[in-house]
């Protein structure tokens, strides 16, 4: 268990060139950084990660000055990064038409954006002076996750590849109803203090105090994920998750919209299920250009069941153009025609380009992304109430982001993503997406229904448990029962507010334990 931490502590201890360590140091805080990724989905080896954090706290406990412990934490982040999340240079270059030689630099200069991040972090904690003990479980822990965080918030935020998101098959994924995906990324970034202690403490006493304090917060995961935050509400219901496998080359492709449409409205017919649920953009064209004998057709098959579907297509508004989710089915009458969702967190230079006076004669010179100008539908939008339940919709990149999420809950009894993750090919962008709605089941103690155009499409339980999936790749329906849930988690209580508590109680400790120290030192 030990491997990594044990080589990154012979390697220092034995090179004797003062400029061979840096080159040494940087190239295991690179590894560390790029094992981490083994730990999601698909592999999901979730030790993985703690462990690498173990060495990153142990390089940066024997880092000289926070200049060298933020050029440690880059090299960490540019590993994690450039690895994990590479399946962007899929979208550019194969789908979005950009130059390799504009492509490849893109990606790594993303990554190497997103690694100023852990940079930050190890120059913050190489500034706060205290123990080991203190800086590796209190001082550590908390500013890795809180430059997480700020991750998920900045720049309209990405917060892909949140360790707590390796978690959501462990002990630790009994922490995230209580303090969602940052609260099980603390946890973890804690055990990962104790385990390089424990390195350092062996089977002293205060090893054997230190291993039976991790052996506690495992188990104690594990009993909370028996526990039940929400209850079912009414009896289950049957429900189509249709994924018609389109390829992206031809989503878009105006000789292959007849056969799109066809292959929806088939896979549509062939199912009795009250829900049926099409992925994002599944009719690649505006609501009010769908032919009225589609619509017609498809109304009159979901009445005869009692239900409805969901279509995920375009909508415009007046100028504005919209990615949108819109009802036929039972649910609809004149009243409530209109009766939608439209995506409200759009992703930057995809569906928006940030700064266009300055930015969009460049962005639209070399990439070619169909509506990718669009608007946001709002962030007050209620659940849609179809085939007897309360249904939250969230789109694509929208479930990445846990506290928008609940803003819809504890009304909402149903949780659905559509999505169309063609966009990365046969990458890990897709069953680490699956992974990331793993997560949210968890937080929100509601089933997660996905459905996609490639996949993953599943049915995720409210203890976050893959109960069914399709194959990627394949055209195919997943036939399935949900049920609605009622209730609350504690973190749908107070969402991330708890976590941000907890970072400053750490850092407030911590701060305390430092002013003690240095009482004692000048005594």
């Amino acid at each position: 268990m030990y491997t990594a931490i044990g080589y990154a502590e012979r390697v220092l201890h034995t090179s004797n060139s003062h400029m061979d360590t840096p080159i040494k140091t940087h190239g295991i805080a690179l590894l560390a950084g790029a094992i981490c990724v083994f730990g999601f989905a698909p592999y999901s080896l979730y030790p993985l990660p703690i462990l690498a954090l173990s060495t990153l706290f142990i390089l940066w406990q024997r880092a000289g000055t926070p200049a060298a412990a933020s050029k440690i934490g880059f090299w960490f982040g540019l590993g994690l990064f450039s690895s994990g999340i590479s399946w962007i240079y899929v979208a550019l270059h194969d789908y979005g038409d950009m130059p390799m030689w504009l492509a490849l630099p893109a990606t790594l200069l993303f990554a190497a954006f997103l690694a100023l991040l852990p940079a930050l972090a190890g120059y913050l904690q190489a500034r706060w002076r205290a123990s080991d003990r203190v800086r590796l479980l209190l001082v550590m822990p908390a500013i890795w996750v809180a430059v997480e965080c700020l991750r998920g918030y900045l720049f309209t935020g990405f917060p892909w590849l949140t360790f707590g998101y390796a978690h959501s098959d462990s002990p630790l994924a009994g922490y995230a109803p209580l303090l969602g995906v940052y609260g099980v990324s603390l946890i973890a970034a804690m055990c990962a203090g104790m385990l390089a202690l424990l390195w350092q403490f062996r089977c002293n006493t205060q090893g054997k105090i230190i291993a039976a304090l991790l052996i506690i917060v495992l188990l104690s995961g594990g009993l909370l994920r028996g526990v039940a935050w929400t209850q079912p509400q009414g009896a289950p219901f049957s429900v189509a998750l249709l994924q018609g496998n389109i390829a992206q080359n031809l989503k878009f492709n105006e000789d292959a919209l007849v056969g799109t449409l066809e292959t929806y409205r088939r896979q549509i017919l062939e199912s009795n299920a009250r829900l049926t649920v099409l992925p994002e953009s599944a009719f690649p064209l505006l609501r009010q250009e769908v032919p009225p004998y589609l619509i017609t057709s498809l109304r009159e098959h979901a009445k005869s069941n009692a239900g409805d579907i969901l279509i995920g297509s375009f909508e415009r508004d007046n100028r504005n153009y919209y990615n949108s989710v819109f009802v036929v089915g039972s649910s609809e009458n004149a009243f409530t025609a209109d009766l939608h969702y439209r995506k409200q967190h759009l992703v930057p230079f995809g569906e928006f380009i940030p700064l266009r006076p300055l930015l969009g004669w460049f962005i639209n010179g070399v990439l070619d992304i169909p509506m990718g100008d669009l608007k946001s539908g709002g962030t007050h939008q209620p659940p849609l109430a179809i085939a007897g339940q309360q249904v939250s919709v969230n789109i694509c990149y929208e479930d990445v982001f846990g506290e928008e999420i609940i803003n819809a809950l504890p009304q909402a009894t149903v949780l659905v993503n559509v999505t169309n993750d063609a966009w990365y090919g046969h990458s890990w962008a897709a069953v680490q997406h699956n992974q990331i709605s793993q997560l949210r089941a968890l937080e929100s103690g509601r089933m997660m229904l996905r459905a996609t155009n490639t996949g993953v499409t599943s049915i995720i339980s409210t203890q976050g448990k893959v109960l069914q999936q399709l194959p990627q790749h394949e055209e195919g329906v997943l036939i399935g029962m949900a049920r609605g849930y009622s209730g609350s988690t504690p973190y749908v209580c107070w969402g991330n507010t708890a976590v941000f508590l907890l970072i400053a109680l750490m850092l407030g400790l911590a701060w305390r334990l430092r002013n003690t120290q240095s009482a004692g030192d000048k005594s």
